[in-house]
């Protein structure tokens, strides 16, 4: 959801190509020691390094067009390398030879630096090489969504008169750090962060190397970024906004600079990551404003309508820090983990969710059954189409059916189908009794 007008807006201050290829190389990492490649990627980074500066300084004090910045920029330049394979570009400058260059090619990564665009080649190097120093050091990569996953937002004039008591319990900017509800002015906006959002940040940034990844623009996106993480500890200049990626209205790792075999994301929408599934933990959505519940059908009041919320250390945060944990564990408990796919590992733990469960379905709306079954299977489940004796859980919505009656007969679990979509969510077994059907009078 995105709470600010379309306006794109990218800072080259904010996201410093430079410092962030040095950080992907890792050129000075004390865990990787230095080879004839490092040597050769430090002597590539310095050209591009020369190259950056000349078109920095060329830009400030000159503050024509790109066209002309990159003329200038050429005639600065006393060296071409003829055998350059042009592996990016600023504008239409090569970022290690200078060169002029016709046409576009390769994959915008305005988030770094506006201008920049990497060939294919050149990503796929720059990840092969964060790859091996991100897995020496026993890290991942996590993609983050913002809106109802870490956090909650909405316009100011949208408060309810519930809800207007908010006004008067915000937090200081001047201190973000202390706080979890904020009001931005200049923005016409209340945010709400997460219960647990930041021990968990904190958590996995020492697991993971993190990305914000939202559907709201670029303004929207560095905002909440400097609400949640005020110090830059954890995700520098990797804030990914709708106005970064390549496909519209979807979400996509081709501009994360990380292998798809070592990505984790954290989103409450499935749909915007279809090309991506297999890496998803889908997130039980956040509604704290009114104005949230309404944009997704919920005729219920919002939780601070009913000055509540979720709870700190139980929360939907804390238990997906778990299976986090668990899934970190897994991918380097092997001595050999340079070719394990975190994919593979997820669904793994995905499927001991709801390993030895026999479910079968009763009265349920006939649409909404091959999701709850392929929901249950990929958590480990068996689904079957008629009682036998093994079923150790009949799913309906009606406990005065055939079934069900069945079940209670032989001493069976008749649970509600959020007893499915609970355990997806939490990727941990619910409580049956929380769930359980009474027989309607």
């Amino acid at each position: 959801m995105s709470v600010v007008t379309d306006s794109p807006v990218h800072s080259s201050s904010s996201d410093d190509f430079i410092a962030f290829l040095d950080a992907e190389l890792d050129a000075s990492s004390p865990d990787s020691s230095p080879d004839k490649e490092v040597v050769k990627q430090d002597d590539e980074l310095q050209s591009v390094r020369t190259k950056r500066r000349k078109f920095e300084s060329i830009e400030e004090t000159e503050g024509s067009t790109s066209e002309g910045i990159v003329k200038r920029s050429l005639e600065a330049s006393s060296e071409v390398d003829v055998c350059c394979t042009h592996p990016g570009s600023f504008g239409n400058m090569c970022i290690r030879c200078g060169q002029k260059l016709d046409g576009e090619s390769g994959v915008t990564f305005g988030y770094i630096h506006k201008g920049l665009r990497l060939h294919d080649e050149e990503i796929s190097r720059l990840r092969n090489t964060d790859m091996k120093s991100l897995l020496g050091r026993k890290k991942l990569y996590l993609v983050l969504d913002l809106d109802h996953t870490l956090l909650n937002s909405t316009h100011l004039a949208q408060l309810t008169s519930e809800e207007l008591h908010l006004l008067n319990q915000t937090d200081s900017l001047t201190n973000v750090s202390k706080g979890s509800l904020f009001k931005l002015e200049h923005m016409n906006m209340m945010t709400k962060l997460r219960p647990f959002v930041r021990p968990f940040l904190k958590e996995a940034s020492e697991m993971f190397e993190m990305y914000i990844y939202t559907m709201g623009d670029r303004p929207y996106a560095l905002e909440m970024a400097k609400l949640l993480d005020p110090q830059g500890e954890y995700f520098n200049a990797k804030v990914i906004s709708r106005d970064d990626g390549t496909q519209k209205h979807q979400k996509g790792l081709d501009v994360v600079l990380g292998q798809e075999s070592a990505v984790i994301i954290l989103d409450d929408t499935e749909h915007a990551w279809m090309k991506h599934k297999d890496n998803l933990i889908l997130m039980e959505r956040y509604h704290f404003f009114g104005s949230s519940c309404r944009q997704f059908g919920f005729n219920c009041k919002s939780l601070a309508e009913l000055k509540s919320d979720e709870d700190e250390t139980d929360g939907a945060l804390a238990k997906i820090l778990k299976v986090l944990k668990q899934v970190h564990c897994m991918f380097f408990d092997k001595q050999d983990f340079d070719d394990q796919d975190v994919r593979q590992v997820l669904s793994s733990v995905r499927r001991e969710v709801l390993s030895g469960c026999v479910i079968i379905f009763s009265r349920i709306v006939h649409g909404a059954i091959p999701s709850l079954r392929k929901m249950a299977e990929q958590m480990g489940a068996t689904c079957l189409t008629e009682i036998d004796p093994s079923v150790t859980h009949v799913v309906a919505t009606d406990a005065g059916t055939e079934k069900c009656r069945w079940a209670v007969k032989e001493k069976k679990f008749v649970v509600h189908p959020l007893w499915i979509e609970a355990a997806n969510y939490f990727w941990q077994k619910q409580p049956e009794e929380n769930f359980s059907l009474k027989k309607k009078q």
